[in-house]
């Protein structure tokens, strides 16, 4: 193909995939996905997370000319899993993507009107619904951008393409690391791409290498006796929640700089540091107020929020808020999340952080671990990382930032450790998309964007796939 024919090609694929707003084919698809109440957090719900992969995923898929399979989940009753092959020569080097169907409860009654978890709506440029941003509404874009390039390329990418779909995203992905150790022959690839979390911001396109790993855990205090009148026993038996107040204040100080050196990790260094060092954080419409002194606050917001572990109570628990009574309560708890970088021993953190307790005179205080992610992130020199970036400025005109990893947390320790791949993510939302919130919604600009940068990879990697 001459390059005029191939840029002519590109074009038109771009144009055909970006025409998918103008024509209704987007907010037509991504209505009929929204409209299932997918909840991976709703026991009740395991029907529709099934029919999520065998009424709409699966015949699209098809129609691209995948194979696919539905696989049980290899953890007892969790969502099951979808792998789709489009295997156009063996000898054809092998793309692997990936997206999950699953979303977090609708919580309808919260939703400002005119709005509904499983309606899609539009207010301006704000496009509603569960799953738009998180993740219906990324997959849909990559995969409206695979069929334009295909239907430009006239039924041939010049490589095979391999997509995993899970439904368990936001349980923790139960399963996805077992499965992806089983599957490990049928799913082998030489890149991985896919699409999830969120851009730097609104107006800036950006890819990300990894992510921030977590561990979620919970300290509980329970003294067993009950629970007691303030005023008949007060002053001769252990409050719970004073024990479990003075625990979590041993961890962090008051402006949020963890204490504790069993939860701290290396701070940023070399190229990711000068990287992080250089980030624009918040300072846009929706996002909350930034404080310049919390954390490691002689850090800048970017290494802060990309390159630190940080501890936070996400939930905090004693008697009843809303109806106390006068009695001192029988168990105080809080459950915390660990964002974790590169460098964190978090496989011994029960063993740790209850010495670390011990040693403070708190060891009633009991940690419970209730699941974890690896920390990962892509040598940003990866030439799969130029290859990304250089494509969607080409297709974007417009500079595109590189975030050595995501401040939040997704499975990408599956693709890059178990699967041994070169992962980059191009997400397609924006931090105040308010996913896992009432109000979930995506910006139609970022979707205009999503299509075109998907659309131009696409192309490329048939042009030329990277070294």
């Amino acid at each position: 193909m001459s390059q005029a024919t191939s840029q002519s090609g590109r074009q038109a694929a771009l144009q055909q995939a970006v025409s998918t707003i103008k024509n209704g084919q987007f907010i037509e698809t991504l209505t009929r996905r929204v409209a299932f109440a997918s909840e991976s957090q709703n026991p009740s719900a395991s029907a529709e997370l099934m029919k999520y992969l065998t009424d709409e995923i699966q015949p699209t898929l098809v129609k691209l000319g995948f194979e696919c399979e539905i696989f049980a989940n290899p953890m007892a009753s969790c969502p099951p899993l979808l792998i789709a092959k489009r295997i156009e020569d063996e000898s054809l080097p092998t793309l692997l993507t990936y997206g999950h169907g699953d979303v977090t409860n609708g919580q309808a009654e919260l939703w400002q009107e005119g709005t509904h978890p499983w309606e899609l709506s539009q207010i301006g440029e704000k496009i509603f619904g569960r799953g738009t941003a998180d993740n219906k509404g990324q997959h849909t874009i990559n995969l409206l951008a695979l069929e334009s390039v295909l239907n430009a390329r006239e039924g041939k990418l010049g490589y095979n393409v391999k997509i995993l779909f899970e439904m368990s995203e936001e349980v923790g992905s139960k399963g996805l690391e077992l499965f992806c150790h089983e599957q490990k022959e049928s799913l082998k690839a030489d890149l991985f791409l896919a699409s999830d979390g969120p851009r730097l911001n609104a107006q800036t396109p950006t890819i990300f290498l990894g992510s921030r790993g977590v561990c979620q855990f919970r300290l509980r205090c329970e003294t067993g006796n009950g629970v007691r009148h303030s005023g008949n026993w007060g002053g001769v038996i252990t409050n719970p929640v004073t024990r479990l107040q003075h625990a979590l204040s041993s961890l962090t100080t008051a402006d949020g700089r963890i204490t504790a050196e069993c939860l701290r990790a290396p701070l940023p260094s070399g190229l990711t540091a000068e990287m992080m060092r250089e980030l624009t954080v918040g300072g846009y419409a929706g996002d909350p107020t930034l404080n310049d002194q919390w954390g490691e606050k002689e850090l800048t917001a970017g290494e802060r929020l990309f390159g630190c572990n940080t501890l936070e109570v996400i939930a905090l628990g004693a008697g009843d808020i809303q109806k106390p009574i006068g009695a001192i309560p029988d168990v105080a708890e809080a459950v915390c999340h660990l964002r974790i970088v590169p460098g964190t021993d978090w496989h011994n953190l029960v063993a740790n952080l209850s010495a670390f307790l011990e040693e403070k005179g708190l060891g009633d205080v009991k940690v419970i671990f209730e699941g974890g992610y690896s920390a990962t992130r892509l040598d940003p020199t990866h030439p799969w990382v130029g290859f990304v970036k250089r494509s969607m400025e080409t297709s974007l005109d417009q500079t595109v930032t590189v975030l050595p990893n995501l401040g939040g947390t997704i499975p990408n320790h599956c693709f890059a450790d178990v699967l041994a791949l070169p992962t980059v993510w191009m997400p397609h939302s924006y931090p105040s998309c308010k996913q896992h919130a009432p109000d979930e919604h995506l910006l139609e600009s970022v979707v205009e964007q999503g299509l075109l940068a998907a659309a131009g990879l696409l192309w490329d990697l048939g042009e030329h796939w990277p070294e």
